[in-house]
């Protein structure tokens, strides 16, 4: 029960059945008090207009004349003078807010006294009021609408007449009463719509889920998540799901490559080693000192790009210091005096880039080791400020990289075939270091033409 209500399905279903009934709620009321307020109005101008009809014929003659006033079950109607006293009744009115109107006095008398000189008047205000009146046994609610007037004679009269408000209460109840009833019915309606567009909705989602989960277990990162043909937002998480494991395969199967290529790199210097000492423990006189350091400083060198390409792998992100390009070729190409050819040191414009200077003098190193291994007579760097960024430029005059290949010399552990890449023990993890190294500093590095290597930098402003 917990699970169920805890679920985005029952809290969705929850609440938008929460917001449609206030939202109906709200309406109701106010459907409610427009409706009563118009009736009411309504009401009020029946009731004015039975009042005034009734000054109207006392303006026109006597107080005391015939009236002709309305029926009361229709509009109950009372006159009376300045000092309440009745002069008239409808027919069948029996009470007005509790007062007696039975046996009201004959007072018909008197029409002689209207003076030809004289004009009735009809008072401009109306008071309108709720009030009671019992009609032939019958009491019920009324508006009444008081009206003052004056006869011809001079003499002023009070006509009180009223209209019922059951029609206006009796639709304002019914109206009350079929909101009453249809509301919990549209709320479950509502409720049962929520739940089963939500169900629908979220069903890719646990599509989704169902295969994560079974790919978490199965460990098969070659499987995917069932994509909706729908272009929403649940698409796109499951293109985007996806996406994220195919990257997560990418990156598990590199990594399973480097862990073999690095056990097999690894293996042969070990074994080579291993090999060496043996022999020396039986016969020292056969001990190979100087390949046995040899195998050993390849070992070293090994474990070190192994550990460097390790931290890159894990996101280490360089320092932020400043470095003078130009200050750091001359500093490399200086502690380089064994290399094979000397090395040529062009054109160093000053430039500052931001980075590690420790991860940036690698990747001169090992661009620099690999002219070496493959020039035949010359290896050139040169430094060129080229607008927001410095270009380090490495070349030889080996043979060149060809063209298909230019961007495979760059993988991890890849080394070519043909003479250019025969070279003397490396591992093929210099130029990948390099590449990642760059890329990690905001840069890139590639082979231009031939054997130019190129690493541009994002000058520091």
């Amino acid at each position: 029960m917990r699970n169920a209500f805890g679920s985005v399905r029952a809290r969705a279903t929850a609440g938008a059945t929460l917001v449609v009934a206030l939202a109906l709620v709200l309406a109701g009321t106010a459907l409610l008090l427009v409706l009563r307020g118009n009736l009411r109005a309504q009401t009020d101008l029946q009731a004015e207009v039975a009042a005034r009809a009734v000054a109207v014929r006392i303006a026109t003659g006597s107080v005391h004349g015939d009236l002709h006033l309305p029926d009361g079950d229709e509009r109950p109607v009372v006159v009376t003078d300045d000092d309440g006293a009745l002069l008239a009744v409808g027919e069948d009115v029996e009470e007005v807010d509790g007062r007696r109107t039975a046996g009201v006095p004959d007072r018909s008398g008197g029409g002689d006294d209207a003076r030809a000189d004289h004009r009735g008047e009809v008072d401009d205000d109306v008071k309108v009021a709720d009030g009671t009146a019992t009609v032939d046994g019958h009491r019920a609610d009324y508006r009444f609408a008081t009206v003052e007037a004056e006869d011809t004679a001079g003499r002023k009269a009070v006509v009180r007449a009223g209209a019922p408000l059951a029609t206006a209460q009796q639709a304002v109840n019914s109206l009350r009463t079929a909101m009453l009833i249809g509301l919990p019915v549209l709320l479950l309606v509502v409720a049962g719509v929520t739940w089963l567009v939500t169900r629908r909705a979220l069903r890719p989602v646990e599509g989704i889920r169902g295969e994560m989960a079974a790919i978490t277990a199965s460990t098969d990162l070659s499987r995917r998540v069932p994509v909706p043909a729908a272009r929403d937002e649940i698409g796109r998480l499951a293109r985007t799901t996806n996406e994220t494991l195919a990257a997560l395969e990418a990156s598990v199967e590199r990594q399973r490559r480097f862990v073999a290529d690095a056990s097999h790199e690894l293996r042969s210097p070990i074994a080579s080693l291993r090999t060496q000492l043996e022999v020396g423990a039986a016969h020292p006189e056969l001990l190979d000192v100087p390949g046995a350091v040899e195998d050993t400083v390849r070992l070293q060198q090994l474990a070190a790009d192994l550990l460097l390409l390790a931290r890159l792998d894990a996101g280490e992100r360089p320092a932020g210091a400043p470095i003078a390009l130009a200050a750091l070729v001359r500093e490399e190409t200086s502690q380089r005096p064994a290399d094979r050819i000397a090395v040529t040191v062009g054109r160093l414009d000053e430039a500052e880039v931001t980075g590690s200077r420790s991860q940036l003098g690698r990747v001169l190193g090992n661009l620099l080791d690999n002219a070496q291994r493959h020039a035949a007579a010359a290896v050139r760097v040169a430094v060129v400020r080229e607008g927001a960024e410095v270009v380090l430029r490495v070349d030889d005059d080996g043979p060149g990289v060809p063209p298909g290949d230019r961007e495979r010399i760059f993988e991890r552990f890849v080394r070519l075939d043909d003479a250019r890449a025969r070279d003397d023990g490396g591992a093929g993890l210099g130029l990948a270091i390099a590449r990642d190294v760059a890329e990690r500093h905001g840069g890139s590095l590639r082979v231009r033409e031939g054997s130019v290597f190129e690493l541009r930098l994002p000058v520091t402003r």
